[in-house]
């Protein structure tokens, strides 16, 4: 589906996986990974059982379609095998010969039944990749436990950290935990296949589903928003949840900086952060408000007084329009967005024209579906083919399998995956920086562009320090070149160093790099190999295209603030102090850029990929917005109770602000937890042995679940749940994050030596825990600014000292701060020794003249 508004050019139509065939043995769990490299041209081949996989029976069900399984495997193929018999297993095994990955969902069941595991397959398969999608990996002191989305997001630190202090824990809207993860997990299998196909070895990747969720939904000791001051999340959040009221002598929450206001028909939502926004907003405010100094411009000051101001911007805001708001906000240059409703969101002209959605057979009707994340060469890559019929290709798939022929084992053990590949990174703050960084980590030469007049908002800090440990987190192993992109020379300069660069990355505002003359247009005239990747709020076309791409301000504008709000409370938004889908977006970005990477090996041939954080989002919420198309009003806020399970929820455990995750989403699960309660009783009521006995009861079960956590912590509750098979977490805080055995048992912290820290400090490890085939990334500082010019400048370019001082001089380079002094004495000495040297010059000539002169006298 062509892009409308600003096409970019189509260099080639073939999708970029065309030709990788993979197994998706995934049920319940990890879907979202197959769906998302079959959207990219995979043959992603379900393997189902004789009566078909149970997520086609997962709620909701609409005319017996389940809109779970249609938005999570369209584009894929279906083979169902009797694994348990002679010939499931024979055919299974032919599949496996003719593939190059294998995805395992993590059921026991059938591995048992074809009475061989992982090391035995990759035995007598050496370069076949198996991926494990596993709750808590294979590995671990977690490895049986079982989840859910809202395990999940308790286990993780997101919960803890989610809704407002003084209220329960709300959990976030449909499954976006489980969706940021297999993200991550479609990038670990390219990363995987790109890999194989540099040094011939297949892999078994242990991957956990709850160490992607810590590390992308909102990481611990991940790069955080500018409005952190450089710290990362461990550092300011507090033990609860944040404030949003102002609280007159406790330091002010960051979630202050974006509130959310009523106005005359909803809601809207401010973003104002640095000075000139501030400027503005108090010049709509009127000459005679008491905020008009200059120091107000500082997001501290305002902290300070954000209970002021905030009462007058309510003022100001409540009796005008969403629309009038919103256009007022681009008018005079400040962030606001509506907070839009589900059904709005479907009406926008912006997504109709980037395609966003497409309609699908639903039980005979058309619905509409979010296509899918990715647009590539000016077109939508997503939906093409529904869902498969069960089993429906599966004599044409097995009729036509064949061995693949083995691959050549030719590299070393600790190859960097991206070694060799060169990468300008023009990306700011954490969608931007934390996107290079996935590249760094991998071996690839990252050179992060950058310029004092223009800094990255993630060097700004409270202590003015030069590298914060926030941006150290999303900058880690790059290089830094300082560099004047709106001269000539610093123009030229960036585009010598792009005829060998193999991917320019940026998220500023969409049309920037063109307005620079170094549009992906330009760029692939030089080099028409290299791939350029734009990130921006809403992308890089439409109507919407130059909206501020502030995450607060894109998850209102996608419904995402809206619903995740506590029901009963009209002002109850829950999302304060998340910065989702920022390392989320990063992902989804960094996946089509290794797609086409891969392309590229056969081609030679770039392009140009376009990443909207808002599609992000609402593909995030496919099944959600799908039956929202046809069941109008079914997507509302829920708060923290299952609408298709019970008990599932949130219960208070013993001591202050303790909370534990149960969910029980099948009949032996119910069993499981009544005998966890040692309630037999329970269990031998007729009233709760089902699913629709259960929530017919809801409010009976809630209650008796309630009052046997109440007498035990959070621990206790999880592991006495665990034990007998049923899904529960703690809600575990950051403050407790690093000690939590399970994620040191898998290697999920390093650390990181950061000079200017005064200390080492976590961070995170690779993307996959355990890989035989990809190594753990080696963790270097992140720079200076411009730490890196000169030696950039002179392996790279091939310039000599007296130019890279001369470009120095004029502006057109810059180089760190304690190396400029020094710099500018060698430029005026050699200045100072120019001129002497011309002053002597001349002198010689006077002399010589006056000789031959005075000779010519004496004849």
């Amino acid at each position: 589906m062509q892009l409308n508004g600003k096409n970019k050019p189509q260099p080639n139509s073939q999708l970029p996986l065309t030709g990788f065939r993979v197994l998706d043995l995934c049920d319940l769990r990890g879907q979202s990974c197959g769906r998302m490299l079959a959207d990219l041209g995979a043959e992603v081949i379900l393997v189902e059982p004789p009566e078909g996989m149970l997520s086609r029976r997962r709620a909701p069900v609409v005319d017996s379609q389940s809109l779970y399984f249609a938005t999570h495997n369209a584009n894929k193929f279906s083979v169902q095998l009797d694994l348990a018999s002679q010939e499931g297993k024979k055919d299974f095994l032919k599949l496996v010969r003719s593939s190059d990955m294998l995805i395992d969902g993590g059921d026991k069941s059938v591995w048992e039944m074809l009475s061989t595991s992982h090391s035995q397959l990759r035995s007598i398969y050496p370069d076949l990749i198996i991926l494990s999608i596993t709750d808590f990996g294979l590995k671990g002191p977690y490895k049986d436990f079982t989840a859910t989305e809202s395990v999940h997001m308790a286990m993780s630190t997101v919960l803890s950290r989610s809704g407002t202090n003084g209220s329960p824990p709300l959990l976030p809207p449909g499954e976006l935990a489980l969706e940021t993860a297999a993200i991550q997990a479609a990038w670990v299998a390219l990363l995987a296949y790109w890999q194989r196909s540099h040094n011939g070895k297949g892999d078994l990747l242990d991957f956990s589903i709850n160490d992607a969720i810590a590390q992308i939904f909102d990481p611990g000791v991940g790069a955080a928003g500018s409005a952190a001051a450089g710290r990362t999340a461990i550092e300011v959040a507090p033990h609860g949840r944040p404030e949003v009221n102002f609280i007159p002598g406790k330091l002010p929450s960051v979630a202050l900086l974006y509130p959310i206001f009523k106005c005359a028909d909803g809601h809207i939502r401010t973003c104002t952060l640095n000075p000139r926004q501030w400027r503005s907003m108090s010049e709509w405010l009127g000459p005679d408000h008491p905020f008009t100094h200059p120091k107000f411009g500082a997001p501290a000051n305002r902290l300070l007084n954000i209970d002021g101001i905030n009462k007058l911007l309510a003022s100001l805001f409540e009796n005008q329009t969403r629309e009038h708001l919103v256009a007022q906000g681009q008018k005079r240059g400040i962030p606001i967005a509506s907070l839009n409703l589900p059904g709005e969101v479907f009406d926008n002209d912006h997504f109709d024209q980037r395609n966003l959605f497409t309609k699908i057979d639903i039980g005979g009707k058309k619905a509409k579906a979010p296509s899918g994340y990715f647009c590539i060469d000016g077109r939508r890559i997503g939906i093409n083919t529904l869902a498969p019929k069960p089993g429906a290709n599966t004599q044409d798939l097995l009729s036509s399998a064949k061995v693949k022929d083995a691959l050549p084992v030719t590299g070393g053990e600790s190859r960097k995956p991206l070694g060799g590949i060169l990468v300008l990174d023009l990306g700011v703050i954490v969608a931007g920086g934390d996107l290079g960084r996935l590249f760094a980590d991998q071996g690839a030469t990252v050179i992060k562009v950058e310029n004092k007049a223009y800094p990255d908002g993630l060097r700004q800090s409270i202590d003015n320090n030069p590298v914060p440990i926030s941006f150290a987190q999303a900058n880690r192993n790059k290089k830094s070149l300082g560099l004047n992109l709106r001269s000539d020379k610093g123009k030229e300069i960036f585009l010598r160093l792009a005829k060998n660069t193999d991917v320019v990355i940026s998220n500023f505002k969409p049309g920037t790099m063109e307005s620079l003359g170094l549009g992906y247009e330009v760029l692939r005239e030089i080099n028409p190999g290299i791939i350029c990747a734009e990130s921006s709020a809403m992308g890089s076309a439409g109507p919407q295209a130059r909206t501020m791409g502030y995450g607060p301000l894109v998850r209102a504008s996608t419904a995402l603030s809206g619903l995740w709000r506590y029901p009963e409370k009209e002002m109850g938004f829950g999302d304060c102090v998340t910065i989702f889908p920022d390392h989320f977006a990063a992902r989804v970005t960094a996946t089509a850029i290794l797609a086409k990477l891969i392309q590229r090996q056969t081609t030679a041939v770039g392009g140009f990929i376009d990443t909207s954080q808002a599609e992000c989002i609402i593909n995030a919420l496919a099944s959600e917005f799908l039956r929202e198309s046809i069941a109008p009003g079914s997507l509302k806020p829920t708060g923290n109770q299952s609408e298709f399970d019970a008990p599932n929820s949130l219960y208070p455990c013993a001591g202050k602000d303790e909370w534990c995750a149960i969910s029980v989403t099948n009949d032996d699960q119910w069993q499981g937890l009544c005998r966890a309660m040692n309630r037999a009783d329970l269990a031998d009521n007729t009233n709760y042995q089902t699913t629709e006995g259960r929530l017919e009861h809801r409010i009976d079960i809630e209650g008796i679940v309630t009052r046997w956590c109440n007498s035990r912590s959070p621990y206790e509750v999880m592991n006495l749940c665990q034990k007998q098979g049923v899904p529960a977490g703690n809600m575990l805080r950051l403050s407790e994050f690093i000690e939590n055995p399970h994620y040191n048992a898998r290697n999920f912290f390093r650390k990181l030596h950061q000079p200017t820290a005064g200390r080492a400090i976590e961070t995170e490890n690779g993307p996959v825990a355990f890989s035989d085939n990809i190594p753990p990334p080696q963790i270097q500082p992140a720079p200076a600014l411009a730490e890196h010019t000169r030696e950039l400048m002179s392996t790279l370019i091939g310039l000599s000292d007296i130019e890279i001082d001369t470009l120095i001089a004029s502006g057109d380079l810059e180089i760190r701060k304690k190396e400029a002094g020094a710099i500018q004495q060698k430029v005026r000495t050699l200045a100072i020794n120019s001129v002497m040297k011309i002053l002597l010059k001349y002198h010689e000539l006077k002399h010589f003249f006056k000789r031959v002169n005075d000779s010519k006298l004496m004849d």
